[in-house]
């Protein structure tokens, strides 16, 4: 079936006003569980130009460090749920009669709210196209008038924020799943309040692991050559010294404990459960999954791994999850 996804060619996508996105070519349709068109800018509307548009891809974290940045340089922008979650393994079908015709992800690819959204796709296994947004002239997503990822278009509907498109998606696919059990919601909370404003201040701790973080985000971003280099040195300054600014924010004495010590309380809260979710993930694994995903490699994630105990909990997920869904990548 996996197969068949990636031999999709996807169809013209189309807003819910029925305006015609461009770039997306028209093809044959396809019977997966969802139809969805997402769209991603990670950006702040209030900062400067060129501040704002750079900046938006500097961050593993709340859309807050963008402001931030613009101020500091100028140039750089289970009881898991009532319904058993083993009723939907992964690649459970949804209803009946419910088929997708095209999926589009327009993203910045170290996003931690578009990573949390694509771990829900991924193992849900709905195949998805990505269109990476230039971050300095975001012209791949001049159509819209929202310009904060995620915004997902599913079925000529948009929706917005991370958590909220993944219960919408789910609630599509499963009408019976239940969004309220405390657990499971209690801790999807956490991640959105918590363990995504630990990201920034330790992947740009020391200026070698912001240079390692810009690497990273430049390589696989859509920039330039002049941008790629710009945003590598310039941003990796500039977000060395913005990191220190969001430890006073978040009231954090000291990154790396921080983020040791919420790693060791999602593992805690597994209480010896393979998952929170049971003998499969719910969607607060998926969430923390998701958000952890872009930095597993970088130091901080290395570092993460070898002095915690999420080490096996994250090799689990990853078996779980799975294999991208993605269908094609255009950059």
């Amino acid at each position: 079936m996996r197969g068949l996804n990636r031999a999709l060619f996807l169809g013209r996508a189309i807003r819910n006003d029925f305006t015609t996105i461009p770039g997306i070519t028209s093809g044959t349709t396809y019977h997966r569980p969802l139809q969805l068109v997402f769209y991603g800018t990670c950006s702040n509307p209030n900062l400067p130009w060129p501040s704002r548009k750079l900046a938006d891809h500097l961050s593993f974290s709340s859309p807050a460090i963008a402001s931030s940045v613009a101020g500091s340089v100028s140039y750089s922008s289970a009881s898991a749920t009532s319904l058993s979650r083993d009723v939907f393994e992964k690649g459970t079908p949804p209803r009946e009669g419910f088929m997708p015709k095209e999926v589009v992800l327009y993203q910045y690819e170290a996003c931690p709210f578009c990573n949390k959204v694509k771990a829900f796709l991924d193992y849900y296994d709905i195949p998805y196209k990505i269109v990476e947004v230039n971050p300095i002239n975001k012209k791949e997503i001049k159509w819209s008038d929202y310009k904060k990822v995620p915004i997902v278009t599913a079925d000529s509907e948009q929706m917005v924020d991370s958590s909220g498109i993944i219960d919408k998606l789910l609630k599509r696919m499963h009408p019976d799943y239940d969004l309220n059990a405390d657990e499971e919601k209690r801790w999807r909370g956490w991640v959105d309040n918590h363990l995504v404003h630990l990201l920034s201040p330790n992947i740009y701790r020391s200026v070698p692991e912001a240079l390692e973080s810009f690497d990273y985000i430049t390589n696989r971003g859509n920039f330039s050559f002049f941008e790629r280099l710009t945003a590598k040195y310039g941003g990796a300054a500039a977000m060395y010294f913005v990191s220190k600014k969001l430890k006073k924010k978040h009231n954090i004495a000291d990154e790396r404990a921080a983020l040791y010590g919420a790693a060791e309380e999602w593992v805690d809260a597994l209480k010896g459960r393979k998952f929170l979710g049971g003998s499969n993930p719910n969607l607060a694994d998926l969430a923390v999954f998701g958000v952890l995903r872009p930095i597993r490699h970088l130091k901080s994630g290395k570092d993460m791994v070898e002095h915690t105990k999420i080490g096996k909990w994250y090799s689990d997920m990853e078996e779980a999850v799975g294999q991208s869904s993605c269908v094609d990548a255009m950059r």
